[in-house]
């Protein structure tokens, strides 16, 4: 058995398995590239959990909520080692962040405060519409839902369905019902992924009765 198929089993037979075997190979040919570490850590870290994002009946699962049983441990091992390289060449970047972020967010319980930190330097160093919608998915963690909703506000994404989602989820927090339901609604029309439109649909239908 190869190198390959000894660190990615199942994964080395299909698409994502490829990907992760090319992120390897890109840490291979440039192994001083600390983004390439990180491009690498945060392509597994995202593969390790996979399995988890849907139950057995397939049904969508919440980060917050998936069994950390069902992650790819060897994986996870896997990507810490490319973070460590990362971080050994002292050269911060995009994919580092990122793959730190996923590396906190794999450990139980959650660090929200470490996730603040990372956050707020990845805001700075490559700012983005989906990174601004989980920074502020983590401050209402930190600070409270209310002030969650206030950095949504700044954002506008009025299209964008992860930052509807977020905002239905923070309203319903709030007890904002009403204005919950119409983010509920406008972010299940922007759903493509069946699991996940259903438990969107689901949380509507408790507050739409």
């Amino acid at each position: 058995m190869c190198i390959r198929d000894r660190v990615y089993g199942a994964y080395a037979i299909d698409a994502t398995g490829e990907a992760l075997h090319l992120a390897e190979v890109l840490t291979g040919l440039a192994p001083d590239d600390p983004e390439a570490h990180g491009l690498a850590a945060l392509m597994q870290l995202a593969a390790a959990r996979a399995a988890a994002r849907v139950d057995g009946e397939g049904r969508f699962v919440p980060l917050a909520e998936q069994d950390p049983g069902r992650w790819d441990r060897a994986l996870i091992g896997r990507a810490h080692e490319h973070l460590r390289r990362a971080h050994a060449a002292g050269r911060l970047g995009r994919f580092q962040l990122e793959a730190a972020i996923q590396a906190v967010h794999c450990v139980r319980p959650t660090d929200w405060w470490s996730l603040l930190g990372l956050h707020q330097v990845l805001d700075e160093v490559a700012p983005s519409l989906g990174g601004s919608v989980a920074f502020a998915v983590v401050v209402a963690e930190v600070e409270g839902p209310a002030a969650g909703l206030a950095r949504l506000d700044v954002l506008g994404g009025d299209r964008f369905q992860p930052a509807l989602a977020a905002r239905a989820h923070l309203l319903e927090r709030t007890g904002r019902n009403g204005a919950a339901v119409t983010a509920y609604r406008g972010a299940i029309l922007l759903t493509s992924d069946r699991a996940e439109r259903d438990y969107l649909e689901k949380r509507l239908a408790r507050l739409d009765g």
